[in-house]
Order: structure tokens, then C-alpha cells, then sequence
């Protein structure tokens, strides 16, 4: 169990926490007692004597001498000039500093007293030889002002080293933790006893010189161990390690120097290095959500296993997959369900064996908006978290194009793994050139950055959190296939220049739909037989139905659509700037059937709705787009709110409304909702008590002529009427 630290976002004191479970996958333990992981809630707190007890145990236990650690201090000139710039009339421990942190940063501090010791330090590296199999080296640091005095700061103390105060080294005898190549051959992990026996042995065969001068090995340390009590826990901060072998030899004698002294610990700072023969499970906030990052699964029935747990273990927790809006909308967390596809090793990773299947799957994804939209969250587009490679850089379909053409076929000769990397690297990036933000994203493919990049990897972003488990395992089924599909037959062809038809008729629910059916229809034509009643889940929940009237045979149904929101300007805000999102612009689609369409038209906002008709007799949809509230900041700002929304069905035979129907997007009474709906029957309970099947306009009335907009046939844009 580890407990890092987690993400760091600006005007935030401090990281957040993240925590984090490994195992091997060859089932030996990495840890064998769980009693000696220590719980939030310790049963004795630990002060700085069991440190220093468990400090001497652990140099012994990995032959080291005992007096290797290294007492830290706060450095008391910097808190001496704190307190000197208090006014005269207060006290370190009544400050009235502006920050926060800082304030009990001091307090703190001298209650614990600046001549007492708050951890120590380890100096540590592994050293490996053939004739000696590995020892632990450590250098005994010297420091100009003869103590070790951390830098300021509420960080562990592992993070807080003073390495720049340090006996000066020239860059090349600099001693560098290099991970190990992702691509390397690796044995199968030594047994634990094997590893802790190893150590040992290497111990008694160490020469009798005097303990100070035991494992002297030539060159200098600078990573180091930390122990410190915080928060009544004894925290080990981790060095950087090289290899896994090398971790897991580490923690097992932290583990063998926990039940020596009955003393359980936390285990922190570095984590294992990538190794996959480690399995882990990362637990860390995002703002709104608790994102979970699990271990990859080898086969269908383990995905199945590891999906169904983890939404179950969720709701144990009284966690949710979905949440609800004000208005009873229903959506995901907003935590993304990114699937993440690779190999049981980098090496093994099929779009490094086969880079036309990478190739295949950028094509038919932008042949099919629907595997773009269907799965997605609200906040779609080109500055979402995963946009379409044709989603504001149309030029770069013809680049995108040029670099397919240089992906070898399936029997062509193989091409260097960097060189698929180097392909795709600048064209699958979002409109800033970010690699990560970007639907289908191979930053972890073959990166150049360093070992963790090049995994062999393929992230594709735009999938959002189901509500269910069953949801999600469709989802990956589905991806499953295509890759199986597109392994045995290779798919490629010109990208399609959709234009203004991407965000006009592909983020209305019917044309998905109909593009998502010629998908599972291709897959039963390659032998993977899909029924689209699985995703009718995926179809509701992504397209709630609002309501739907019947007048004369004549049906209208209102459903919601998507929208892409757009980032406006840099706005200065306390502590930095902020980009606003304008989601006051909303959109729906309505559709018709039994519609004569030389008699009958849908009149909303005044103006004549351009029904696109589908080629089923009398069917016809169309999108509307709407001003839904007014914040104050938004593209258009003098645009007024078009709500509510009174659609007509028009006899243009007798100038007369058959009926109709009414959207708002609050409660139609003015009742206020101050909180999100508790379950989904009250937010259905929302969604319908906005609509209403009456309210047309009544008398004669003015048919408006037909206005086609070219830049968006299908999409009736209530702005353009303001």
C-alpha cells in the first residue's frame, strides 16, 4: 500500500493525496503482513524516539551501519526571521498571517521545538555486481552548517532534501536513478525469503573492518530514505529505485523491521518503478470525481471480474458512477472512463507488432462520428477533452492523410518502433498541440520522453463513465472487436472531410444512432454479431428523452442533443487566470412522424424549424439551438434567453396549430431547486415536469418562409433571430 501524493493544481496549498495498491502478478506477496500497514487512524501515535529506534533497526537489517540515518531539522533561521517580521505585539503561536498554511506552518513548527528532530534521513543507493549480487551503499553527508536542515514547506521530508547543499559533483560523476528499459528482458521475480536471503548473505560476506567503513563503494549517493512521524504514522519516504527487484528487495526489510518492532508504517515517496510484472490500482481526487485507475485485465472473463468489482466496491463506498443537474439531467461523473488497450508487455503491444491496425482504427473513427459522440460526456468539441482530429484543424485531415499512406501493410516489411511513434505524435494532439488531450492518444505508446512513455499504449479518451457496470463492459467489448476485426482485415480509405455536418447533424441523436447501427451492422458483417438493444442504454442515457405529443396522427418527440461548448478568453481571477466555458447554448433535437411535408411545418421561436426528412414516410428531424440561461460570461452577451420553447405543428391548408408542446429548461412553476436530485426518479421526475404537452400558439398564424443556413442546414439557430 502506498500514499503518495496526487495531483497539484493551481491555487492549491498542497498536492492532493493518492493511493496506491500493488501486488505481483505471479501471486508471491510484495507484503505479507496487512497488520503492519498502518490505518488512517493509527492505534498509537508515533513520536521521534520510535523513529530513531526504527531507523537503527532497518540500517541493520540491510547491513548497513547503524548510524547511517541522518537527523533532519526545521531550519531555524528561516523561522527566526518569520518570527522577526511578526509585529511586536504577537507571538508565533498567535500570528495572524494572511495564509492559512503558512500561519500553521509556523504555529506548528515551534510547538515542536527547532532544536528537536522531526525525521531522518537514509542516504541509500543499490549497488549490483555478479561476483556480489546487490548491497546497499550509503554515504555518510556532510553539510556546511553541520546539520541537515530541510528546506521550509509542509511536503514530506523526502521532498524537502537540501541535495544543493551537498559536496559539489561535475555532471558526469553525478549519480543518476535510471529506470529500467520498459523493453528489456526481465526474469521472473525472485521469491520474497529468496530476495531477503540474498541481501544477507552478501551481509556475512562483507570483510571485518569496522562498521563505518561497511559497503564502501566508489562514487557518491544523492538519493536518499526518509523517516519521519506525521500525523501519528511512522512515514517512509521511498527513494527512486531502478528496478523492481531492487524496490521489493527494500520493502521487504522495511516489513521485516515492522514486525521486529510490532511498528506498522506507511510506505511513501517514489513508487515502484514500471515493471509488468507488477499489477497496480491507483486511487486519487480530480476535482468533482475520485478517479481510479486499475490494473490491466488479460482476457474477457478477467475485465468482466475487475468492472463488476469496481462498480460494486463503489457503491459499498457510497460512491457514484452518474450524478444528476439541477434540472434533472443525467450525465456521467465527468471523470472520463478512458479504455486503455496495449500488451502483456510493451514488446508484445499490437500497434507496435502491427501499426496498420493504429492506422485502421484512426481511419474508421473519423469515418464514424457516432464512436465519437455516442459515449461521450456533455462537453464535447474542439477544446474538450478529447477531440476529433477533424474537430477544428480541418487541415489536418490532408497531413493525417500523408502519414497513413507511410504505415507498412500487414505483409509489408516491419518499420522501426520509433518511427510509429514519430507518424502520429504531432497529428493526434488537440488545438494547443497537447498529445495527451486528444481522442485517440498515444503518449504512452513509444514516447521519446523516457522508459514510462514508450508502454506500448493506446488511450482512447472518448468514452465517459456509465451509470452501470454492463454499460461499461459494452463499451470494451465493442473496442475489442473492432481491433479484432481490423487485425484480421485491415481498414483504411480517404478521411471524409464531414465539415460544418459534424457539429450539425452528428450531434443530433437520430443521425448517431443511424451511423452507430452501419457500425455494429460492419461488425456482423466480419463475423462480430452485435444487437444494438445492448446500447439502447447507452442511446437513452446519452439522449434523454424529454416528452412527446401526438396531434391528428402527427408525432413530435424532443430529445436532448449535444453541443459544443466554446472556451472563451483568459480571465484574470484571485490567484491566476481562468478560461470560461460557455455552456449557456444548449441544444435539442425534434423529430417528426406522419408528416406530409408539403402541408405540414413545426414553427419554434417564430421561425420555420428546417426538418430534415430521413426517407421513412413522413419522418423528419432537426436540431434546435437555444440561449438556455444568461451568464455573465458568454459568447454574445446581448443575446436574450429563448426559453421556453414553443413548438407548433402548423396546417399551412388552414393557417391554423394542430397542437403542440412546451420546453423549459426550469421548472415551468418557478419552483427552485437549491440541490441536485437524490436518485433518478426524482430527476426524471424533473425532466418531465418541464416539459408540456400543450401550449401552442392559438389563431391563425403567419407561416414563415423556409431560411436555409448553409454553414447548418439541419440545426434551427434561435441566435440568428434575436
Amino acid at each position: 500500500m502506498h500514499f503518495g501524493q496526487g495531483k497539484w493544481y493551481p491555487g492549491e496549498q498542497l498536492p492532493r493525496w493518492a493511493f496506491a495498491c500493488y501486488w505481483r502478478r505471479d501471486g508471491q506477496p510484495l507484503w505479507e503482513r496487512p497488520y503492519l500497514i498502518d490505518r488512517e487512524l493509527p492505534n498509537k501515535p508515533v513520536d521521534i524516539s520510535t523513529t530513531t529506534t526504527f531507523v537503527t533497526k532497518l540500517c541493520q537489517q540491510l547491513g548497513l551501519p547503524s548510524d547511517s540515518g541522518i537527523a533532519a531539522y526545521e531550519d531555524a533561521a528561516h523561522f527566526a526571521l518569520v518570527e522577526q517580521k511578526l509585529p511586536i505585539n504577537l507571538t508565533p503561536e498567535n500570528n495572524k498571517l494572511d495564509d492559512e498554511a503558512e500561519r500553521a506552518r509556523v504555529i506548528k513548527a515551534f510547538e515542536r521545538g527547532l532544536e528537536n528532530a522531526i525525521g531522518y534521513v537514509l542516504p541509500i543507493q543499490a549497488w549490483q555486481t555478479k561476483d556480489r549480487g546487490r548491497r546497499w551503499a550509503t554515504e555518510r553527508w556532510q553539510f556546511r552548517r553541520g546539520r541537515l536542515f530541510l528546506m521550509p514547506g509542509d511536503s514530506p521530508v523526502g521532498l524537502r532534501l537540501p541535495l544543493t547543499g551537498l559536496p559539489y559533483l561535475s555532471p558526469v560523476n553525478q549519480p543518476q536513478a535510471l529506470p529500467q528499459d520498459t523493453f528489456a528482458h526481465r526474469e521472473p521475480l525472485p521469491d520474497r525469503r529468496v530476495l531477503l536471503q540474498q541481501r544477507r548473505v552478501v551481509t556475512l560476506e562483507a570483510p571485518p573492518v569496522p562498521p563505518a567503513s561497511i559497503n564502501e563503494i566508489s562514487g557518491s549517493v544523492r538519493t536518499a530514505m526518509a523517516l519521519e512521524p506525521r500525523d501519528g504514522h511512522l512515514c517512509i519516504f521511498m527513494p527512486p529505485i531502478e528496478n523492481a527487484e531492487d524496490y521489493a528487495a527494500l520493502v521487504a526489510a522495511i516489513e521485516e523491521t515492522a514486525e521486529a518492532l510490532q511498528q506498522p508504517v506507511h510506505i511513501e515517496g517514489y513508487e515502484p518503478p514500471f515493471d509488468p510484472r507488477l499489477n497496480v490500482i491507483k486511487v486519487t481526487p480530480d476535482p468533482g470525481v475520485i478517479e481510479v485507475n486499475i490494473h490491466p485485465s488479460t482476457g474477457w472473463r478477467e475485465a468482466v471480474e475487475t468492472t463488476t468489482e469496481l462498480y460494486d466496491t463503489a457503491f459499498q463506498c457510497r460512491l457514484g458512477t452518474e450524478k444528476f443537474m439541477v434540472d434533472g439531467r443525467h450525465s456521467g461523473t465527468g471523470g472520463g472512463n478512458h479504455i486503455v488497450v496495449g500488451g502483456a508487455t510493451p514488446e508484445d503491444s499490437p500497434f507496435l507488432r502491427r501499426p496498420d491496425l493504429l492506422a485502421s482504427l484512426i481511419t474508421y473513427w473519423q469515418h464514424h462520428p457516432s464512436l465519437s459522440y455516442l459515449f461521450s460526456g456533455l462537453f464535447i468539441g474542439p477544446t474538450s477533452q478529447a477531440p476529433r482530429v477533424d474537430e477544428a484543424r480541418h487541415e489536418g485531415l490532408y497531413e493525417l492523410e500523408i502519414a497513413l499512406k507511410q504505415v507498412p501493410g500487414p505483409d509489408d516489411d516491419a518499420i522501426p518502433l520509433w518511427l510509429v511513434d514519430r507518424l502520429f505524435r504531432n497529428l493526434l494532439i488537440d488545438v494547443t498541440g497537447n498529445t495527451h488531450r486528444a481522442e485517440i492518444c498515444i503518449d504512452k505508446l513509444y514516447s521519446p520522453d523516457g522508459p514510462t512513455g514508450r508502454l506500448g499504449l493506446v488511450e482512447f479518451r472518448s468514452f465517459e463513465m456509465p451509470p452501470h457496470a454492463r454499460m461499461s463492459l459494452a463499451q470494451q467489448l465493442l473496442l475489442r472487436a473492432l481491433i479484432a476485426r481490423f487485425w484480421d482485415k485491415p481498414y483504411s480509405g480517404r478521411l471524409t472531410r464531414w465539415g460544418t455536418d459534424l457539429h450539425d447533424r452528428f450531434l443530433l441523436p437520430h443521425f448517431v444512432w443511424q451511423d452507430f447501427k452501419s457500425v455494429l451492422s460492419d461488425l456482423a458483417d466480419h463475423g462480430f454479431e452485435f444487437d444494438p438493444e445492448w446500447f439502447a442504454p447507452h442511446y437513452e442515457f446519452r439522449f434523454p428523452l424529454f416528452g412527446n405529443v401526438t396531434y391528428e396522427g402527427i408525432t413530435m418527440e424532443l430529445r436532448q442533443a449535444l453541443e459544443p461548448w466554446h472556451v472563451m478568453g483568459e480571465q484574470n481571477v484571485p490567484g491566476g487566470t481562468a478560461r470560461y466555458v460557455d455552456s449557456s447554448l444548449e441544444r435539442l433535437q425534434i423529430k417528426t412522424t406522419g408528416l406530409i411535408t408539403d402541408r405540414h411545418v413545426i414553427i419554434c421561436g417564430g421561425q420555420r424549424v428546417p426538418l430534415a426528412m430521413t426517407g421513412v414516410q413522413g419522418e423528419g428531424v432537426a436540431g434546435v439551438r437555444y440561449r438556455a440561461w444568461q451568464p455573465s460570461m458568454c459568447l454574445h452577451p446581448t443575446i436574450n434567453i429563448h426559453t421556453p420553447l414553443v413548438f407548433d405543428l402548423v396546417d399551412t391548408w388552414t393557417g391554423r396549430a394542430l397542437g403542440g408542446c412546451r420546453y423549459h429548461v426550469a421548472h415551468p412553476g418557478g419552483k427552485y431547486f437549491d440541490t441536485v436530485p437524490v436518485n433518478a426518479f426524482e430527476a426524471e421526475g424533473r425532466r418531465h415536469a418541464r416539459f408540456e404537452s400543450q401550449g401552442h400558439t392559438p389563431g391563425p398564424l403567419l407561416v414563415p418562409p423556409a431560411r436555409a443556413n448553409p454553414d447548418y442546414p439541419v440545426t434551427l439557430d434561435l441566435r440568428l433571430f434575436s
